[in-house]
């Protein structure tokens, strides 16, 4: 697992994502100086940037209300003095005093799609017995009477053989 978590985007795009909202200045490849609020950063380095001031080569000013810029023709990004306190620096740290073990509950997925991928991996691996041992709609509660094919007391839950129908008599073998 990467210092930045699953989405395997680097520190640099990391720093530049907490950096939305704050005034930053840009040089573009045609020699542009852009100066604004970052309002949106893209992995690809794709910037939209509002309230910006740019500046030409030939030093004339002209104020913009909305700017998008492309990754590929930024030279540089000079960000907010204040992005030296970043949480990303904080996983840095920790990531390198631990070993690359991540902080407690990161790279766990939370809420409700999250719960529902446990309980069907907790199924799949066998841990999860449900309330009559987890095997589909026969055995004992489920829809059908008895526990099984000769009636009697229903096995113990979670164990032996799934009590579904089966295929009809005959048709694969005596049963």
């Amino acid at each position: 697992m990467s210092v930045v978590g699953n989405n395997r985007v680097g520190i640099p795009i990391v720093v530049l994502h907490d950096a939305e909202g704050a005034v930053i200045e840009v040089e573009t490849k045609k020699g542009e100086l852009i100066r604004g609020m970052l309002f949106e950063a893209e992995d690809q380095m794709n910037l939209y940037i509002k309230n910006a001031v740019i500046r030409d080569p030939n030093g004339v000013k002209r104020k913009i209300n909305q700017v998008y810029v492309r990754g590929p023709e930024i030279v540089f990004i000079v960000l907010p003095d204040m992005l030296k306190h970043a949480p990303m620096f904080n996983r840095i740290k920790h990531w390198r005093k631990h070993g690359g073990a991540p902080p407690e509950g990161v790279g766990q997925a939370v809420g409700q799609a999250a719960a529902i991928l446990r309980k069907a991996n907790e199924r799949r691996r066998g841990g999860f017995g449900g309330r009559f041992g987890g095997r589909g709609r026969g055995g004992f509660g489920g829809r059908g009477g008895g526990g099984g094919r000769g009636g009697g007391p229903p096995p113990p839950m979670g164990r032996g053989p799934p009590m579904g129908r089966g295929p009809p008599p005959g048709q694969y073998g005596p049963r």
